[in-house]
């Protein structure tokens, strides 16, 4: 993955974050909007996205569900199975509601690469959650340039709340 910018709540905007700037040179050639959700965390889980080729407005979305999860798996599983659809290398704007998939995108999975796939140091580290999914994260977006952009859920967003709709009925499947 080559990260290109974004902004995450919580992260510096003084400079002083270790994110580069966004190149403007080369925008996105694809966005792609995802969300994941449950009903309980654990409980019945769903997830969507929404991928948009800019040249061509042509879209696909696709959703699906668990009996039993979390929401941060959902909202990986939706990044994961969005990107799953890129055929070639492509700029990909990564649009999404989950700090937790930004910070993890952006902060913590070199981090976490570079200390065997562990959180932490020596006798107090211990695995990574979900390491399964950034796991084949890491594999899908080295193939492609990514930018992250974050959205406030619920805010009226239309392609997020789109998504947030499709993994709600997804998971209701399973109620």
């Amino acid at each position: 993955m080559r990260y290109i910018g974004g902004w995450i709540p919580g992260t510096a905007t003084d400079g002083t974050h270790p994110m580069p700037p966004t190149n403007d040179d080369n925008p996105p050639e694809v966005q792609l909007f995802t969300d994941g959700g449950c009903s309980g965390n654990p409980g019945p889980g769903g997830w969507a996205y929404v991928l948009r080729h800019l040249a061509t407005g042509k879209e696909l979305e696709r959703s699906g569900g668990e009996r039993e999860t979390t929401n941060n798996r959902m909202e990986l599983t939706a990044v994961l199975r969005g990107l799953e659809q890129l055929k070639r290398p492509v700029r990909v704007e990564l649009v999404s509601d989950s700090i937790y998939v930004g910070k993890g995108l952006t902060d913590w999975m070199p981090k976490w690469k570079a200390n065997g796939w562990r959180r932490g140091r020596g006798s107090k580290s211990s695995p990574v959650k979900n390491e399964d999914l950034w796991r084949e994260l890491d594999v899908l977006v080295t193939k492609h340039t990514l930018t992250f952009t974050f959205v406030r859920g619920h805010q009226g967003h239309p392609e997020n709340e789109r998504c947030d709709k499709l993994a709600v009925a997804a998971y209701q499947k399973y109620r």
